[in-house]
């Protein structure tokens, strides 16, 4: 076995502990890669039977349409189940204000509709993408992660994972966020990517849009996304490391359209994958914050 069939074993085996262990689990799906490698690996681990979880995506209505365009293939191609808990449905309902501004973001309102969407149908655990290596607040997760009855998490209340031993044990109203690929670190999700041969969006493969120049980093235009007069439009072959609300990721010049080329320019890069991710630069706590409310 190499070092990717162990990743895989490891993460088919937390998949698998979610179903025995929970009654109602769900598997959070963005359309990003990490989710995608997710849905790849559940099929391994559950297949032929179906899911024991629905996928839920928590959409800000600011998504990039190449991303909801696969999340509706790859939901029609599996044959699951998807639910969709909308932002949009927050702001009408006056439980969040959306910014407004230049560079106003609904990113950080999805933690109030992803509370919502658990409390409504009862998950006792979500699964969720992230991995250590992305940023430090997730590098200070265990694998089965233990949110309060208001959805929040406190870092001082870590559980021991001692021998791959994971204990799923909540009281009524807690949930457990779960991360199967916590170990996997951003090269090591490209590389299983080329060996199982798992379509992606093509935001993720150098194309050409319109960008504009804004805080040190190329936004992708938009309506979400607003513009004035001190903004200028370009036409560049850039792609996406990561893939989130399109008024805070960031794309970078890129001419990798292959497989190969991505994994070349990874290897080669300086900057960290999130450091395409204006909403974590807010402070240098910026992640930790969130996830102390509720943030996946």
């Amino acid at each position: 076995m190499d070092y990717l069939d162990h990743l895989e074993a490891e993460a088919i085996y937390i998949l698998r502990e979610v179903a025995g262990q929970f009654e109602n689990p769900a598997l959070l799906f963005s359309g990003g890669k990490d989710s995608i490698t997710l849905v790849h690996l559940a099929k391994k681990a559950f297949r032929p039977g179906k899911f024991p979880f629905p996928l839920v995506h928590i959409d800000t209505g600011h998504n990039f349409p190449e991303t909801i365009a696969f999340r509706d293939w790859l939901v029609e191609h599996l044959g699951e189940k998807l639910i969709v808990g909308y932002v949009q449905d927050s702001i009408d309902q006056g439980k969040v204000i959306e910014p407004k501004g230049k560079n106003a973001s609904r990113n950080a309102l999805q933690t109030v509709t992803l509370l919502d969407t658990i409390e409504k149908y009862g998950f006792d655990a979500c699964i969720g993408g992230a991995r250590r290596d992305e940023e430090k607040a997730r590098a200070k997760e265990r694998i089965f992660s233990v949110r309060d009855e208001f959805g929040q998490w406190d870092p001082k209340r870590q559980r021991p994972e001692l021998w791959n031993i994971f204990n799923g044990k909540i009281n009524k109203g807690e949930n457990v966020r779960v991360f199967p690929i916590s170990n996997w670190t951003e090269l090591d999700v490209w590389n299983y990517i080329k060996r199982e041969n798992i379509a992606l969006p093509s935001i993720y493969f150098s194309h050409e849009r319109e960008v504009v120049w804004r805080n040190g980093q190329w936004l992708a235009t938009a309506p979400c996304l607003h513009i004035d007069e001190e903004d200028v439009v370009e036409r560049r072959y850039v792609r996406f490391r990561t893939v989130g609300d399109m008024t805070c990721t960031a794309a970078i010049s890129s001419e990798a359209s292959e497989l190969d080329d991505i994994i070349a320019e990874i290897k080669a890069s300086t900057m960290s994958e999130r450091g395409a991710r204006m909403d974590d630069k807010v402070s240098e706590a910026a992640m930790e914050e969130r996830k102390k409310q509720g943030y996946f």
